[in-house]
């Protein structure tokens, strides 16, 4: 009977209306959840067939969600510098537990950027996930898997530890002055081999021969610890623009093996006639001359027992240092160091983290360095929109998404990462106020297609009074 299914119209009426404020009032309430996607009720008619011509019976309505999470929120800036945001396509790969991971745990994904470092050094957002990514090796290289998500980990800064950087190269401003003075026990008996030499000085100056230009710096060993080096110089008085030059541990008890007391290495530096520095005639720290390769020295490990070695109560490793000495003059001006700049880093914490616009993630310590954690995979899908949607911001893998992809950012369609962003709720406050009130309407006027069907029935029932 067609009243009946007026009746049954209007009840489908009021169950699409309340899906839509339903869907309306989720939206309100997430309008400021980060990187919140809205949904939207959309209206199918239902067609029951026409049996007997001239009479109607009315199908209804149903409602059918649509999810526009593929949708792109506004990024807006934000203060930490583990709040991301993906300007373009992609998810984060996500999981609800940092440690003990296996291939049976679930994978998540979202855009929901709002991470910091939790007190066990894992990098968590808003709604407890972890965030996962592609580790580094000890080298600094990652290797990334775009099928396997179980290649991925849940990204720790503080699994570095505490982290020293050895020193492997000091570079060298200096002018050696040359009109030069004679050392104390003279150049004609300088032997660097012997008890005259510049080392021994600094030890005995009775026997050594005094150096006419010396200066320190320091260097940090394989332990984080800082060692002290001494460069001396003397003018060779047989060659006019030559310099004998040794270098040694202060004290010299911190080097084993030596020729000399704590001497590490000696040679000639030569210049030209111009004052500039002529690294091919240069003998200069065991260099053979016009090699091309800078002055170096090298003692081993304080455990080698033999050799030119670091005092075995020290427990160093063995140490390298390219001496870069280009920068080096000799005009007629008082001997000076202008600048020493060793490389490396004593003992340093994790005091913060960087993200960068391709997804590598580095811990940055309090000694200055800078170490790569992780790169941060996204991934994409042919679908975006027909992900299904879980707690805390999240989707799953659905037939209808299609099957992920993970990709480094900024590679094979995958958006960039924005380091102190967020991305914003893609609600329109103003639109679901207007769908509010059409909904509403909607609904009144179903609730009326009831009522009137009810006292039609009222009055087919009273034709028999």
């Amino acid at each position: 009977m067609s009243i009946n299914s007026a009746l049954l119209a209007g009840v489908s009426g009021l169950i699409a209306n309340s899906a839509s404020l339903a869907a309306i009032s989720d939206n309100i309430a997430n309008t400021n959840t980060t990187a919140y996607k809205r949904t939207q009720i959309n209206f199918a008619n239902v067609v029951t067939s026409q049996v007997v011509k001239g009479r109607y019976s009315a199908g209804g309505v149903e409602a059918v969600t649509r999810n526009f999470i593929a949708n792109q929120g506004l990024i807006q800036s934000a203060s930490s510098a583990t709040d991301l945001a993906i300007a373009g396509n992609g998810f984060f790969v996500v999981t609800d537990k940092g440690t003990d991971l296996t291939t049976q745990d679930p994978r998540y994904f979202t855009r929901s950027g709002s991470f910091s470092v939790d007190s066990d050094g894992y990098l968590v957002n808003d709604s407890g996930y972890y965030l996962q990514g592609w580790p580094s090796d000890a080298t600094g290289n990652i290797f990334t898997d775009p099928s396997d998500l179980t290649q991925m980990n849940s990204i720790n800064i503080k699994d570095l530890g505490a982290q020293v950087l050895q020193t492997s190269n000091v570079i060298i401003n200096a002018n050696l002055d040359k009109r030069g003075i004679t050392g104390s026990v003279g150049d004609a008996t300088y032997n660097g081999a012997t008890v005259a030499s510049l080392s021994d000085y600094a030890n005995n100056p009775t026997t050594g021969t005094k150096p006419d230009f010396t200066f320190q710096m320091n260097v940090i060993d394989s332990g984080g610890g800082t060692r002290r080096l001494a460069m001396a110089f003397l003018k060779d008085s047989s060659a006019a623009n030559a310099w004998h030059a040794e270098i040694y541990s202060v004290p010299a008890s911190d080097v084993a093996g030596a020729a000399r007391p704590g001497q590490i290495a000696q040679g000639i530096m030569r210049f030209n006639s111009d004052g500039s520095f002529d690294e091919a005639g240069s003998t200069l720290f065991g260099v053979t001359a016009g090699v091309g390769n800078p002055p170096n020295i090298a003692l081993a490990a304080s455990s080698a027992g033999a050799g030119l070695r670091w005092a075995s109560a020290l427990g160093i490793e063995a140490a390298s240092i390219d001496l870069d000495i280009d920068r080096f003059t000799q005009f007629a001006a008082t001997s000076t160091v202008a600048s020493i700049n060793p490389n490396g880093a004593p003992v340093g914490n994790v005091v913060g983290v960087e993200v960068a616009e391709d997804g590598k993630v580095s811990a940055i310590f309090d000694n200055n360095l800078v170490r790569l954690v992780a790169q941060i995979g996204l991934a994409t899908f042919a679908n975006p929109d027909g992900l299904d949607a879980v707690g805390g911001n999240a989707y799953v893998q659905s037939t209808e998404s299609g099957e992920y992809s993970v990709k480094q950012p900024q590679l094979g369609g995958a958006g960039k990462i924005q380091s102190s962003a967020l991305e914003a709720s893609t609600v329109d406050l103003s639109a679901e106020f207007t769908g509010l009130i059409t909904t509403q309407r909607a609904y009144s006027a179903s609730s009326k297609i009831i009522t009137t069907a009810d006292q039609m029935l009222e009055e087919l029932i009273n034709i028999k009074r």
